[in-house]
Parts: C-alpha cells; sequence; structure tokens
C-alpha cells in the first residue's frame, strides 16, 4: 500500500510538467488539421469556440497561425545580422502563436476584456486571430472565408490593407495564395472529422 501511494504521488508531481510538455509542444503533423485537433485535445473546442464568436472558420484561423508561427508557442522574428556575422536586434516584438505585435495584443485585450491573455497561450491566440480577422472583415469590407485577402489585412494591418501597400509585394501576395490554399486543404480534412472532433471533450476541463 504504501508503495502505491508513493507511486501515486510521485505520478501527481509529474502530471503538471507533463501537461504543460503537451500544451507548448508544436504538433506532431502541422499538414493535418484532423491530426493537429486530435493530438492537442481543447484546441478544437477553443477554435470553435473563436469561430462562433468572431465569424470567421477555424481553417482560415489555423491556416493563418500555421504561417505565423507553424504552432510554436513562444516564436520569435530571426534577429537581423550585424556586417551580415554577429547577431542583431529583431525588427519587430511580435511573439507567441500569432505573432502579435505587443501594441496590437494590447489593443486586443482593451477591445476585449482579455487583460489576462498571453500571447503563447493557444486559446488566446487562436481568439486574437479570429478578433483581428473580424476586424478586416469590418474596416475592409473582406468576405469571412476570404483567406486571402483576410491574410493580407493581418500582415499589413487593416489601414493599410486599405491603402493597398501589399500591392507591389509580389513575395507578400504569394505567401497570401500558399495561406489560401493551406485553409482549403484544412477545411477539406475538417469536414471529414469534426463531427467526432464536437464530441470529445476537453481533458480536466481545460484543454
Amino acid at each position: 500500500m504504501r508503495y502505491n501511494n508513493k507511486r501515486l504521488i510521485l505520478v501527481l508531481l509529474a502530471l503538471p510538467l507533463w501537461l504543460a510538455g503537451c500544451a507548448t509542444t508544436p504538433p506532431s503533423n502541422t499538414d493535418d488539421i484532423c491530426a493537429i485537433f486530435k493530438e492537442k485535445d481543447g484546441w478544437y473546442h477553443d477554435a470553435a469556440d473563436s469561430a462562433r464568436k468572431w465569424n470567421t472558420p477555424i481553417a482560415t484561423m489555423m491556416a493563418t497561425m500555421h504561417q505565423e508561427s507553424r504552432f510554436v508557442h513562444d516564436a520569435k522574428p530571426p534577429r537581423t545580422k550585424i556586417l551580415w556575422i554577429f547577431p542583431g536586434p529583431r525588427p519587430s516584438d511580435a511573439y507567441g502563436y500569432s505573432q502579435a505585435l505587443g501594441t496590437t495584443w494590447r489593443g486586443y485585450q482593451r477591445s476585449t476584456g482579455n487583460y489576462r491573455g498571453d500571447r503563447d497561450d493557444f486559446e488566446d491566440a487562436i481568439d486574437f486571430i479570429g478578433w483581428y480577422h473580424n476586424t478586416s472583415q469590418r474596416q475592409c469590407r473582406i468576405q469571412s472565408n476570404d483567406t486571402y485577402h483576410l491574410y493580407l489585412a493581418y500582415h499589413e494591418g487593416q489601414g493599410g490593407f486599405n491603402r493597398r501597400t501589399f500591392r507591389n509585394k509580389t513575395w507578400l501576395k504569394n505567401v497570401a495564395k500558399k495561406v489560401s490554399a493551406r485553409a482549403n486543404t484544412y477545411q477539406r480534412q475538417l469536414n471529414s472529422c469534426e463531427a467526432s472532433l464536437k464530441k470529445r471533450k476537453k481533458f480536466l476541463g481545460i484543454f
């Protein structure tokens, strides 16, 4: 009995570390949205909540996040180079799953009241992406399923999009095409597994 109690204590002590590892490690297969949601139990429910709140398809939000961070929770822009050799400063303070800038994140917090939200938390980051795309829908008159133009607005900002700052950025338009194609792929995949995902419950009610 004493041995079993010790094992139980060790399991309980190790559980928070295991849960943290599961929450922050990127999905094994980022090309398959069904695999992502099956591996990361609570992510589907978080994404579905954001989709309902902000009228933005799950596939569009997840394709945006894939492009921005590859689902790395603490992603940052690569450092610039000084004299092509020495690491210099980062080009911006973009951070987390959504690569939101600090000023933009604070705008999201003020708008939604989510002052405890963190850029390296999936639930908060997917809500931010949904909120941003919803803002673009209203301010830039973009359809909710138009991933191509939503991503351009995500990258350039709503003001930049309306000024068409992307017009001569061929590289950016090519990236937006990739994001749009990924969203279409994610949507086809999600159509085949969403019914089963809806039946799954969050583990311990948290993820």
